[in-house]
């Protein structure tokens, strides 16, 4: 009883993923619950079979006017069925259907803004076609009655009469088709870029991105966010959509051929049932497995293509090391997860695929079995003997939608896992309200910390004890200390992106504050989007930044590249030094009121050093460093001494002397 429950939680709670990542493309999540998207997608079902209902009315009576021999003959079923409808209760039936669910579309006009409306048209261009083909299919069912039993009779002229109605049929089903297919597509790649922006957004607000991708991989269950934003939006917009509309067209072809079957044989139908039921709950069972292996192959992959990424965005490093032979190790490391975990994979797919066969084979004898009695009886003609067989064909077919589909079905559960939980993290991140830290004001004209402790995230190790600073307008301080002291720890904590665990932090605004690191990012883009960056482009002229690059000593790189707007590979490119003279002159070009540089200038030489520090004093930029070198003591006023056990220090430069 308990595994029953547990298995019923695990649905429902794969079933509230799936709603979490599918429903806002149609409906806003915040304004309608799951049972009114799922009303909707009944109510959509509704609102085109009646279109359908009326749309082949009117092609029928037009036939009537000018063709009715020609209406009567060939499509008399079809005729006699409409109008079977319209003249009993089936038609007032469809009729308040079609009623029903175009009121439930009126009342939810204000939720379908902002294109959702758009989106709901082409899901029901794609059901109108899916219902199309499947008449056409239903159709072809009696055509092929009609067919053998004009060659089992040798009736020649009626064969090539139905034979090139047979051709008429394919002719209409193929355009039919393939629109369907175009727009499938085109839905599932409008889709996916909802759901990509959705994501980038809250992965780039409140600096998700940055609380994602922490220093310790043992912080963080989400692994990948790259993959999860590209290959797994990718497959989950195209296999819910599969999934999705393989569902509508199970339920049209049982609807269209399940009457057909039992006006045949309600035996083969009941034995039909039974078979399926049985076959289904056996391959579900066994699928169960392949949930986990194929969200542990996904993982996997993605590790595996990382490591790969990894050595290409560091090629010279590790060509200066000679690094091969562990980077090998490593890589060959992740390919065996990958090959491990596949092998499993191969065992229980073939299990499934043995299983699901041997079912699909078992399935063929069930109409010769059943249906032989009465074809030797003379109930039957061989003709209606073959529509029976097909018309369990495409039941058949309908009803084992979701067992010829476990495979992806497990795909698509993992899929789900991974995505949702990486949207509900970024989520949670994105609408936190950043100033709802009261150690953190972000809006102050000063830098001022005051009595503040810090401690890494995640860690309780102090590194830094009850600080006391202020820096203000045109001031500078020069941070010093021994390796792993907590320098570049106690910048993080400046610029917004560590929190004190005690005492409260005042800082300027967003755009007053610019951060150096020691390598510089390089953005991909132009060189005049490195130098411009994160302001716009527009703002400098070709001739203001070809000035700052000759002021930072970089008029080499400007006269290899005269054209702002060449792209090319920066990092591999530029040498650190000249990475460093770029950051400097986006400095200069951004012109914060303060800056923080943590070891900027490592890589240059003393005079060059000299010089770009000399540009920032005299565009009177406040400034916090970074630094070993004495010569840094000249441009500023105060220096702040850590000594790794969070004690600290602060001293004018003139009375500061650093030890040999």
């Amino acid at each position: 009883m308990n595994k029953a429950v547990n298995n019923k939680s695990k649905i429902l709670y794969q079933l509230q993923k799936l709603r979490k990542l599918s429903q806002p493309f149609f409906l806003p999540i915040d304004q309608c619950n799951g049972f009114q998207f799922i009303w909707l997608l009944i109510s959509l079902l509704f609102c085109v079979g009646g279109v359908v209902l009326v749309g082949l009315t009117g092609i029928i009576s037009f036939f009537e006017s000018f063709q009715p021999i020609f209406l009567e003959k060939y499509f008399g079923g079809v005729v006699s069925t409409v109008n079977s409808i319209w003249s009993g209760s089936w038609g007032l039936l469809f009729s308040t259907l079609f009623l029903i669910g175009s009121g439930s579309f009126f009342s939810l006009r204000r939720q379908l803004k902002n294109r959702r409306w758009l989106h709901w048209l082409f899901l029901a261009i794609i059901v109108l076609m899916l219902l199309a083909v499947n008449g056409i299919n239903a159709g072809i069912g009696f055509i092929a009655r009609d067919l053998t039993n004009a060659l089992v009779e040798k009736q020649e002229d009626g064969f090539y009469r139905i034979l090139g109605i047979y051709a008429c049929c394919f002719a209409v089903a193929l355009p039919i088709r393939v629109s369907q297919i175009f727009f499938t597509y085109k839905l599932g790649i409008i889709w996916r870029e909802w759901l990509s922006k959705s994501l980038v957004k809250d992965y780039m607000t409140n600096k998700a991105y940055y609380q994602l991708n922490p220093n310790d991989e043992e912080q963080t269950d989400v692994d990948n966010p790259d993959q999860r934003i590209t290959d797994d939006t990718r497959a989950f917009t195209g296999q819910s959509l599969s999934f999705t509309l393989g569902i509508f067209d199970a339920l049209l072809t049982f609807s269209l051929n399940i009457l057909i079957l039992w006006s045949i044989s309600t035996t083969l139908t009941f034995s039909l049932f039974g078979y399926a039921a049985f076959a289904t709950s056996i391959l579900l069972i066994a699928g169960k497995n392949l949930v986990k292996i194929d969200f542990d192959q996904l993982r996997y992959e993605a590790d595996f293509r990382y490591g790969l990424v990894h050595i290409r965005d560091n090629a010279e490093s590790i060509a200066f090391y000679s690094g091969e032979s562990p980077e090998q190790s490593e890589t060959e490391r992740r390919l065996g997860e990958v090959v491990r975990n596949f092998n499993l994979l191969i065992i229980w797919r073939v299990i499934i695929d043995v299983m699901r066969r041997s079912i699909n084979y078992a399935g063929n004898f069930f109409p010769y079995l059943i249906m032989a009695i009465p074809y030797f009886k003379g109930d039957i003609d061989y003709g209606r003997f073959i529509q029976a067989s097909f018309a369990f064909g495409m039941v058949e077919g309908s009803l084992f939608f979701i067992v010829n589909q476990i495979e992806e079905l497990a795909k698509f559960t993992a899929g789900i896992g991974r995505l949702e939980g990486f949207q509900s993290k970024v989520e949670s991140i994105s609408q936190t309200n950043p100033t709802s830290n009261q150690n953190v004001i972000s809006d102050y004209p000063s830098i001022l910390i005051n009595n503040a402790d810090l401690c890494p995230p995640g860690s309780k190790k102090t590194i830094i004890k009850n600080l006391n600073l202020s820096i203000n307008n045109n001031q500078s301080l020069l941070v010093v200390g021994p390796s792993g002291c907590g320098k570049t720890s106690l910048l993080r904590m400046i610029s917004g992106l560590w929190e004190p665990d005690q005492g409260v932090i005042k800082k300027p605004k967003i755009g007053e504050l610019l951060f150096i690191p020691q390598k510089p990012y390089m953005l991909l883009g132009s060189l005049r989007e490195q130098l411009c960056y994160p302001t716009e482009v527009k703002k400098f002229s070709d001739e203001h930044l070809t000035s700052v690059l000759h002021e930072v000593n970089l008029k080499t790189l400007v006269d290899r590249y005269p054209n702002l707007d060449i792209k090319q590979d920066w990092p591999r490119i530029l040498s650190l030094g000249e990475q460093q003279r770029l950051a400097f002159a986006r400095l200069l070009l951004n012109s914060p009121r303060f800056a923080v540089l943590d070891e900027a200038t490592s890589a240059l030489d003393i005079n060059t050093e000299k010089k770009l520090y000399s540009l920032l004093k005299e565009r009177e930029l406040s400034l916090i460093s970074v630094g070993h070198r004495p010569s840094l003591k000249d441009f500023h006023e105060n220096v702040l001494e850590l000594n790794g056990n969070g004690d600290w220090k602060l001293l004018t430069s003139d009375k500061y002397n650093f030890k040999d």
